[in-house]
């Protein structure tokens, strides 16, 4: 059985879709992080880095979205997550995950983690002023380069597609339109209406 460490509002929505997809079988630990649960002494056992998302499995922990969504689609072949044994393709999938992980989420997280970077007050307001620009410039790139459609990397969905869905749902508190981008937009009234994704969100925002 795998179990699944998460936390409402976060990048874990993402792993927890693809969960959600793969027809595995597994169970959920939500963890409050207004409440601090992410530092707790038995949580910090199971992933010393104190955040989310983090997957039990039967060989170990594993960390960070991209590494688990990865797991996923290959724990469970059947259900196409990605294009496994294409190995440009695989690549492919996992540079547009690579850039929302590393570039992406980090332009959203000066919004709200600056401390991560700066202590001085002037310094968090002037990352925190930046955010709008960066997302939407992120989102540009997007939109017109990245973004093949229907689905992320065209034909078929895969691991990109929630991952996306979960970025495109924090453009609003990061002061960005995302009619903006009208491709992405579409993508993500879609995603609202895939079972799977209503299943996640349930369990995210309950």
């Amino acid at each position: 059985m795998l179990t699944l460490y998460y936390a409402s509002g976060t990048c874990a929505l993402a792993s927890l879709i693809a969960l959600e997809e793969s027809g595995l079988a597994f169970e959920t630990k939500k963890l409050s992080f207004p409440d601090g649960e992410q530092r707790s002494p038995d949580y910090l056992k199971i992933n010393p880095k104190g955040r989310v998302p983090a997957l039990v499995t039967d060989r170990g922990v594993l960390t960070e979205t991209p590494a688990i969504l990865g797991f996923i689609a290959e724990s469970a072949p059947a259900a196409k997550l990605a294009p496994l044994g294409d190995a440009f393709e695989m690549a492919r999938l996992q540079s547009f995950n690579s850039y929302l992980c590393s570039t992406v989420h980090v332009n959203h997280a000066h919004r709200r983690r600056g401390s991560r970077w700066a202590d001085e007050p002037a310094a968090l307001e002037a990352m925190k002023a930046k955010v709008p620009q960066n997302m939407a410039d992120c989102f540009m790139l997007i939109e017109e380069k990245m973004f093949e459609g229907p689905w992320v990397m065209g034909e078929t969905y895969s691991l990109a597609d929630p991952y996306l869905f979960v970025m495109t749902d924090w453009l609003p508190a990061d002061g960005v339109d995302p009619a903006r981008f009208a491709k992405v937009s579409d993508h993500h009234a879609r995603m609202l209406q895939r079972p799977a994704v209503q299943r996640a969100l349930a369990l995210d925002r309950g």
